[in-house]
């Protein structure tokens, strides 16, 4: 039985992954599970699996959830530093799905106990890549994207001919507002923005897929991942979310991986990995798809993507700031105090502030992510050029 942890179990990766343990009862044990404040839900989830620990990251919470599994045997823990705890523990297979840069912590925990860990947060790449990566080596974690996109080239990717790969590409919805005007995005409210035209995804993820900073974060990503120059990694807007992405390779040959766009797919892969594990995934139909369509995207009228990619080039701290920043605006945005267009101005004025030196050690990162916070929360009233 393959002992599991599930970081951010509340959100909807992880109750992907708990859907998925249900339906394989017999093959997992849950050993530890985290959120950030939903405490009911977590309590439900843990008399239902019956962990041997559960933190939660908000301490407002401890004691309701405490309440709640009393008499279960189980740990009940809370802080930051308990949900560092359980990733430490003693599991196989560890499914990092904490949003934002909170995750950075935690993941690494689970790295440097060289676990197999099924990443779906961006934000260590993106923030942290460097330093991420280089713990993943010293350490002999095994690292597996759970990103759609991410997920579909590590199924098609040569690892053992990696110089004969000459392009990844990065396939993108294009998002709610792929065909609406810049003047209607004016007006977007978040109750647009998170409503995803093909994935189920938590809000913030769905505000950076109607951003396409969403994209721009995978980019930075894939670098890290695959070992890959920002000059051939590129992105192509398709609709239908069929193609989850594509690897070219010397030869002219192009392979891609295909689906439904569920993510039980991409967290089955990485939950079976080395093997195939069934999941409930819809099934294509080819006969009844229809056509696939390709369009190139549109970096006027999406710039956090174009910001996302300049900042690769940069290198340094920008891709940290550009992560910081646009954490805090997004979260301005679904809070109601700035429109949709203003959070690529703010992650772009934050870019623009903000020196962008090489960082080599965590506490470096945590600085810098710190301060980009601070100058993203700070901004008003900034002017958004039209199209």
């Amino acid at each position: 039985m393959r002992r599991i942890t599930i970081l951010g179990s509340t959100g909807s990766v992880g109750e992907s992954t708990i859907d998925l343990v249900n339906r394989n009862r017999d093959a997992y044990r849950v050993v530890a599970l985290t959120a950030h404040s939903n405490w009911e839900k977590l309590a439900l989830q843990a008399k239902a699996l019956q962990p041997e620990m559960v933190a939660l990251a908000d301490v407002a919470g401890y004691g309701a959830l405490k309440a709640a599994l009393a008499g279960t045997g189980i740990t009940v823990s809370a802080g930051d530093e308990a949900v560092c705890d359980a990733a430490r523990m003693d599991a196989d297979w560890v499914m990092a799905a904490i949003v934002g840069a909170a995750g950075l912590k935690p993941t690494l925990a689970a790295v440097t106990r060289g676990a197999t860990v099924a990443l779906a947060n961006k934000e260590c790449l993106v923030s942290a890549g460097d330093v991420f990566m280089a713990a993943v080596q010293r350490h002999k974690a095994t690292l597996l994207p759970v990103d759609s996109e991410h997920n579909a080239i590590f199924q098609v990717f040569d690892f053992d001919q990696h110089a004969q790969v000459t392009r990844i590409i990065l396939t993108a919805s294009g998002g709610p507002f792929r065909t609406m005007s810049f003047a209607d995005m004016r007006g977007v409210t978040p109750a647009q923005a998170v409503a995803h035209p093909n994935w189920s995804m938590g809000a913030k993820i769905s505000v950076d897929s109607a951003t396409m900073m969403n994209k721009g974060l995978e980019v930075i990503e894939a670098h890290h991942l695959f070992r890959m120059p920002a000059s051939r990694i590129e992105v192509v807007v398709h609709p239908q979310s069929v193609i989850h992405s594509m690897v070219e390779y010397a030869d002219g040959s192009v392979l891609a991986q295909l689906g439904t766009p569920d993510m039980r797919t991409p967290i089955a892969y990485t939950l079976g990995w080395p093997s195939r594990l069934q999941a409930p995934a819809a099934r294509l139909d080819f006969a009844r798809l229809g056509a696939l369509t390709f369009e190139a995207p549109d970096l006027q009228r999406f710039p956090a993507l174009k910001l996302a990619q300049d900042a690769l080039v940069a290198g340094g701290a920008a891709p940290t700031i550009l992560n910081a920043a646009n954490e805090v605006a997004v979260a301005r945005f679904l809070a109601g105090d700035i429109g949709f267009l203003e959070i690529a101005a703010i992650v772009d004025h934050t870019l623009a502030r903000l020196a962008q030196p090489a960082l080599t050690t965590l506490d470096d990162i945590l600085a810098v992510d710190e301060e980009a916070r601070a100058v993203a929360g700070a901004a008003k009233n900034l002017s958004v050029a039209a199209e």
